[in-house]
């Protein structure tokens, strides 16, 4: 996917880079796959459970199969859309009997390919589906199911790829983007191959009007709140924040502050963490 940038006729164009949507093949969803979406505007109950939320294009939701249970049964791939709900592409594909699902589209995925999900050892073809177990050692895969028929949870984003770095005992060993090292239960099924879409990290939106289109409402600095609103508030004229650490609205460190839970069942998986981030001198 191209990024495709304009000329400087206007601010607004001056840091802005576009999608050019080349590798999509069909432009209107299938109807029977996708569903209405109800603006919340970051909201629970009537409470703000996430700041900043509101507005934004109408979208429908497209319902994927990120558990691809049909098993040993060829699907062709008859078109690749956008969904305005992910960053990455996904792929309409179509069942010998006629049976329509969409699935996230691997990069390299194009029409009329064949895809092919089983729970048992097939060839690791690009969108092929099967348990981690019969995956060769250092493949990169996507869509990973983090219980055994649980349907894919790790890797979904755009561009993303996880490798296979070993498998021992029960457990298969995954390399996560972060360069962290975690155990997966062998079981868990995954798709052969990186997400697609990679280039979409380099897009710069340029103008917040493209942002409000994407539901994402203005963002006020905390030094520049009083102080009863945010504990960076108050003060005369342009000045820091005065204090070691910054925080967040409710007095909590922010901004390079691990948010894992130690207690968390999962985090035994772990095998190595991420590197830590280097601070800037």
């Amino acid at each position: 996917m191209p990024v495709k940038k304009y000329k400087k006729n206007h601010a607004g164009r001056r840091f802005m880079s576009v999608d050019t949507f080349s590798d999509i093949t069909k432009t209107k969803p299938e109807k029977s796959l996708i569903v209405f979406r109800k603006q919340k505007a970051g909201r629970s109950k009537g409470k703000i459970t996430v700041r900043h939320r509101g507005g934004g294009a109408r979208r429908f939701i497209r319902l994927i199969d990120f558990k691809q249970m049909r098993y040993d049964e060829v699907a062709t791939v008859i078109a690749i859309e956008y969904d305005p709900n992910r960053n990455a592409r996904i792929a309409l594909i179509q069942f010998e009997d006629g049976e329509k699902r969409y699935i996230l589209a691997p990069d390299c995925l194009t029409v009329d390919m064949k895809v092919v999900s089983s729970a048992k050892a097939i060839d690791a073809t690009v969108g092929a589906r099967m348990p981690i177990e019969f995956i060769p050692i250092g493949s990169f895969v996507h869509n990973i199911e983090f219980r055994p028929g649980g349907g894919g949870q790790i890797a979904r984003g755009a561009g993303t790829q996880v490798q296979l770095m070993g498998i021992e005992g029960k457990y298969a060993q995954l390399k996560m983007p972060s360069g962290e090292i975690r155990k997966v239960l062998k079981d868990c099924s995954a798709s052969v191959g990186m997400v697609s879409n990679p280039d979409h990290r380099l897009i710069r939106w340029g103008k917040a009007g493209r942002m409000r289109h994407k539901g994402f409402r203005p963002t006020v600095r905390g030094k520049a709140m009083n102080p009863c609103d945010h504990p960076h508030g108050g003060g005369e004229g342009k000045h820091p924040i005065g204090m070691k650490a910054p925080k967040t609205p409710w007095g909590k460190k922010a901004l390079g502050v691990r948010t894992r839970n130690k207690k968390k069942v999962s985090s035994k998986l772990i095998v190595k963490r991420r590197p830590k981030k280097r601070k800037k001198k």
